[in-house]
């Protein structure tokens, strides 16, 4: 868990420093936290139990994913965004252009809220994954979305060819990695999360569907 010394945002000076966060984009994050808090009581965007670790379980989480973008996309897609883990606070730490995919109309509502008092350049589309209309982009993140199998088949449509995925996991990610690979040829690496010590990053590029045998 990171020391946490900014007592406004909850937010450590490790984090920033990966991050790169400027002071306007911890100003930003501080009103996204705000609005989900008070959204909370009637969406459920997060855990009621996790509101009082909002930084150090949500938006820190989110964050580690900054160090691990590829090299100045131009625009992302975020699968399954809810309460804008991680897609949103991505947008609003790198400036990044987000599309933002979810389903649910009241979490859609809270994302487009919180976009416009973070003065964040995030799109929201309020349909389901399998049905958005949204060209390929660079960089594709998810969040405690599907098992890896069923991300990948959501997320390749919707990643330029040499584009990469970003996708925060739990305890399971090595046997994700072994089912996903009966279906998928990917490069994928696996990086430790550092506000959950069984959870992982995997970032996976070169993506392809395994062919099936003649």
């Amino acid at each position: 868990m990171f020391h946490v010394k900014h007592q406004r945002s909850g937010i450590s000076d490790g984090i920033v420093e990966a991050a790169q966060l400027s002071a306007s984009a911890v100003a930003a994050l501080d009103r996204f936290a705000g609005l989900l808090l008070r959204w909370n009581r009637t969406v459920n965007l997060i855990a009621r139990n996790d509101e009082p670790n909002l930084w150090d379980r949500h938006i820190a989480d989110s964050l580690q994913l900054v160090p691990l973008l590829p090299p100045s996309p131009t625009r992302a897609i975020d699968l399954g965004s809810g309460g804008g883990l991680p897609g949103l606070v991505l947008c609003i730490a790198t400036g990044i252009p987000f599309d933002l995919i979810e389903s649910d109309q009241r979490k859609c509502a809270f994302l487009r809220e919180a976009a416009r008092i973070a003065g964040a350049p995030a799109t929201i589309h309020a349909t389901r994954i399998e049905a958005a209309n949204v060209a390929p982009a660079p960089l594709v993140t998810a969040r405690a979305l599907a098992p890896l199998p069923a991300l990948l088949a959501l997320a390749a449509r919707l990643l330029v060819k040499s584009g990469v995925c970003l996708f925060l996991k739990g305890a399971n990610a090595d046997a994700e990695l072994t089912a996903a690979s009966a279906g998928w040829h990917m490069r994928s690496e696996r990086f430790p999360s550092r506000t959950a010590p069984s959870a992982s990053i995997l970032r996976i590029s070169d993506i392809s569907v395994v062919d099936p045998p003649v």
